[in-house]
């Protein structure tokens, strides 16, 4: 006998959830393409590479490190995991380009726009970061949160 399970959302949730995955798939499909490009060794991404101070052998490995840490963002089970990971991929983003003078807004900083996307999309797509980050008025009297 099979079973099913009806689960009930409201709006706002679903509004919450919807912009989550659109926020977690602009991030992977930027995170995807520099994989891409690093992996197959692409002359853009060998270049920037290389101008960055990187020895050229290095792309390829850069490039499965970024995959890996993609790949387990976009498993749910796994999500907090890759956040964490690609946090710590971009904050090597950022500390390369201080370490090379690149300009701040348009270099320097662009990896923190990618990870406030990131973690923004997960926080909104996961409910279990709402107990440990509570951005939310939690409403006393009913149990719900606004």
């Amino acid at each position: 006998m099979m079973r099913m399970v009806v689960v009930t959302m409201n709006a706002s949730h679903k509004k919450r959830l919807i912009t989550g995955y659109v926020l977690t798939t602009l991030v992977a499909l930027f995170l995807a393409f520099d994989t891409v490009m690093k992996v197959l060794r692409l002359a853009p991404a060998v270049q920037g590479t290389t101008e960055l101070g990187y020895p050229p052998e290095s792309v390829f490995v850069i490039g499965v490190i970024e995959l890996v840490c993609l790949v387990l963002y976009l498993i749910p089970r796994t999500s907090v995991l890759g956040a964490l990971l690609l946090t710590g991929y971009l904050g090597g983003a950022i500390a390369t380009h201080i370490r090379v003078g690149s300009p701040l807004l348009g270099y320097t900083l662009f990896p923190i726009y990618v990870a406030a996307m990131l973690w923004g999309g997960l926080y909104l797509r996961e409910a279990r970061l709402d107990d440990l980050l509570p951005l939310r008025r939690h409403d006393l009297v009913s149990g719900t949160k606004s």
